[in-house]
């Protein structure tokens, strides 16, 4: 899968280091060739023999020692990468590449790089909360390194938080899905809107009436573009997820809120994906003050939210347009309806109430019904593996 890929891994000194261990394994076993390069912090957790056994190539530990061949070593590993991944990247190597700081083999091979320099953040939950340090990776993304967001739970030294390594199984993934990205570009010069999410409406300043949308396949279509090329917009209720990297995202919490935004956004696009669960109404009112305890019922009058989909549909030229209908009953003949009745090219339909597609889930079932009345249903599978579906479908009516 990843044969022929030059993979030059940084480890920094942190506890982490061994899970580095595991990485250079699972890459090799993918038919990576990896160089691994070692601080000298990083020496103090694991030896260079274990990294130079599983990549079975020399391992770079200093910057100027005697050299195997006749090359310069730095310059060399900088242009033979591919992908540079450093893994533990710790708060000092990120602090020095992003001030510009080569004093070691590591930082001077990643600022003589032109590959694309991956980090993968492991450290105390206090320093990776540190604003200096989010400063410096903000910094680093503005100039086009991409980050792999630490895990969550208790850390070695004892603390509960952020700043876990990622899983070894996540990183991984990365770089195959970075590798897949550069095999398959079958979006790319395209422009694909995607909707997440719930939509949030307000009944007064403490209180909301919303769904259960997590926001998870929205997001899973909005990753998928963009990893084939397209240039992805992504209009997104509240959620918890972090939004895929190089995706512009439009932050909305109400119906009307994602009803202006994408039209503002419709005419320059070539594919719309409303994948967003939308509300259907919101209160007539919204109540300046908390609405008070008083009665033992309260009465709250609905108006209906403006139909996001009917409009786009009625106003479609070249778009491919896309919708979800999230059923818990008769689900095939009420998006067969919606297909007709909106103008769609192709509806994504699910039962959430069927176990493994419900709301919040990181799977899905479903059924994709294109306007010419093919029905295609997809097992149970991830929520990122539909998104390729969807796109796949979707892209006929390019």
């Amino acid at each position: 899968m990843l044969k022929g890929t030059n993979i030059v891994l940084g480890v920094s000194g942190g506890i982490a280091a061994y899970k580095a261990c595991d990485i250079v394994s699972k890459l090799r076993k993918l038919d990576a060739n990896v160089n691994v390069i070692m601080t000298v912090a990083a020496m103090e957790f694991i030896k260079p023999h274990t990294f130079q056994a599983l990549s079975q190539n020399p391992v770079i530990t200093e910057m100027f020692e005697s050299p195997r061949y006749w090359e310069i070593e730095h310059i060399s590993l900088a242009q033979k990468a591919d992908v540079l991944l450093i893994a533990p990247a710790t708060a000092n190597i990120i602090g020095k590449v992003a001030n510009g700081i080569a004093d070691d083999m590591l930082s001077t091979t990643i600022m003589a790089s032109t590959a694309k320099v991956i980090f993968a953040p492991a450290m105390n939950t206090k320093m990776y909360e540190n604003p200096i340090l989010q400063e410096n990776i903000n910094k680093l993304k503005g100039l086009g390194y991409e980050f792999i967001p630490p895990g969550s739970g208790r850390l070695a030294c004892g603390d509960h938080g952020a700043g876990k390594l990622a899983d070894v199984e996540a990183v991984v993934k990365y770089i195959v899905d970075i590798e897949k990205k550069n095999q398959d570009q079958d979006l790319a010069g395209k422009r694909v809107l995607v909707t997440a999410g719930p939509t949030c409406e307000s009944i007064d300043p403490i209180r909301y009436i919303t769904n259960h949308s997590s926001g998870k396949m929205g997001y899973s279509i909005a990753e998928a573009a963009q990893k084939r090329g397209a240039t992805v917009v992504l209009v997104s209720g509240p959620t918890h997820i972090e939004p895929p990297l190089n995706v512009e995202v439009i932050q909305i919490k109400s119906a009307l809120e994602m009803y202006e935004a994408v039209l503002r956004q419709y005419e320059n696009q070539d594919m719309v994906i409303k994948a967003a669960a939308v509300g259907d109404y919101r209160p007539a009112l919204k109540a300046d003050q908390k609405i008070k305890k008083s009665d033992d019922e309260l009465v709250i009058q609905m108006v209906k939210n403006p139909d996001i989909l009917l409009e786009l549909g009625k106003r479609k030229k070249q778009q491919v347009l896309v919708g979800f209908a999230a059923e818990t009953m008769n689900m095939l003949s009420y998006a067969k309806g919606k297909l007709e009745k909106k103008n769609l090219d192709l509806i994504v339909a699910n039962n959430v109430t069927e176990n493994g597609a419900g709301f919040g889930g990181d799977t899905n079932i479903v059924y994709l019904i294109n306007r010419s009345g093919k029905t295609i249903k997809i097992e149970k599978s991830s929520k990122l593996e539909i998104a390729h579906q969807i796109l796949n479908e979707a892209k006929t009516y390019l």
